[in-house]
C-alpha cells in the first residue's frame, strides 16, 4: 500500500477509485446542476481535469480499460439531465461514451440498487422491477428476469451470477445461473464471518467481477467473497490493491 498527496481538491469526496497508469478519480455524489463534481488526479498527485458526473450518484466505479461508470437513484434521475439515464459510462478523460436507455417494454432505471463493474462490461439491478442488466462497451446490452427483489450486491463470473441481499433478507446469498433472457435460482446459503459465525452487519458493497467486498465496521476491516469456478460462493480475505 502507498501513501499519495492529492492537491487542489475541491469536492467533498463520497467515492473514490483508481484508474489505469497510477491515476486516481473523486467523486461528490451530491451536486447542484451544473457543478464539476468528478475530478482525475495523475500519479503526481496533481489535478488533470474536472467534469459533471451528474447528481445523486449511487455507484461511480471505474475498470482497467479507461470506463468510469456512474449509477444512480431517484433524486437524481427525475431531476438532473445527465443522471437521468440511470446509468451512464465515461471514458476517464470525462468524455459520456454511453447512456442507458430502456428498449420498448422494460422499465427505465429509478434507482440503482445492486452494482458490478469488471473490464469492459457493467451489471446492474434496479427499481421497480429488478432484472439483471449486463451493459458491454462492444455495444451489446442484455436484460434479464430476475428471482431476487432488491438485491445489495452483486458478483458475477461467466454465467454464474451471485446475489447479496434481496427479498429482505439482506444476510442471504442467492447463487443463480444466467440464460439468454431470465436468472434461475440454484440455490441459498446464509453470509458468514470466516470463521463461521453469521455477517449480519455490513457498512457498503463493492462489486467486482466475480468479487464481492463488503465494509466492516471500520473503513480498515473489509471481507470479500466470490464465485470460484464449479464451485460457488466461498472464502473470505482481504481485498487487493485498486488499479
Amino acid at each position: 500500500m502507498r501513501e499519495r498527496t492529492l492537491h487542489d481538491v475541491s469536492v467533498r469526496v463520497s467515492d473514490v477509485d483508481a484508474l489505469p497508469n497510477g491515476r486516481f478519480i473523486l467523486l461528490q455524489g451530491r451536486v447542484s446542476r451544473g457543478e464539476r463534481n468528478a475530478q482525475v488526479y495523475g500519479r503526481d498527485g496533481r489535478r488533470r481535469r474536472a467534469f459533471q458526473m451528474g447528481d445523486a450518484i449511487e455507484f461511480m466505479l471505474a475498470d482497467r480499460r479507461n470506463h468510469v461508470w456512474s449509477a444512480y437513484f431517484d433524486e437524481g434521475v427525475y431531476a438532473d439531465p445527465i443522471s437521468a439515464a440511470g446509468l451512464v459510462r465515461w471514458d476517464s478523460g470525462g468524455r459520456q461514451e454511453w447512456r442507458y436507455s430502456a428498449p420498448e417494454g422494460v422499465e427505465y432505471i429509478d434507482t440503482v440498487y445492486a452494482f458490478n463493474v469488471d473490464d469492459g462490461v457493467a451489471w446492474a439491478s434496479y427499481y421497480p422491477t429488478f432484472p439483471v442488466l449486463e451493459v458491454r462497451t462492444n455495444g451489446r446490452t442484455y436484460i434479464r428476469t430476475s428471482p431476487v427483489v432488491a438485491p445489495r450486491g452483486l458478483a458475477v463470473h461467466g454465467e454464474e451470477i451471485v446475489m447479496l441481499g434481496g427479498n429482505r433478507q439482506h444476510d442471504r446469498l442467492h447463487r443463480c445461473r444466467m440464460t439468454g433472457h431470465d436468472v434461475l435460482l440454484v440455490e441459498e446459503a446464509q453470509l458468514t464471518r470466516p470463521d463461521g459465525a453469521p455477517l449480519k452487519q455490513y457498512a457498503s458493497l463493492v462489486g467486482r467481477g466475480r468479487h464481492l467486498y463488503l465494509r466492516g465496521s471500520s473503513t480498515r476491516q473489509w471481507f470479500v467473497t466470490d464465485i470460484q469456478a464449479d464451485v460457488g460462493p466461498l472464502g473470505f480475505g482481504t481485498p487487493p490493491s485498486p488499479g
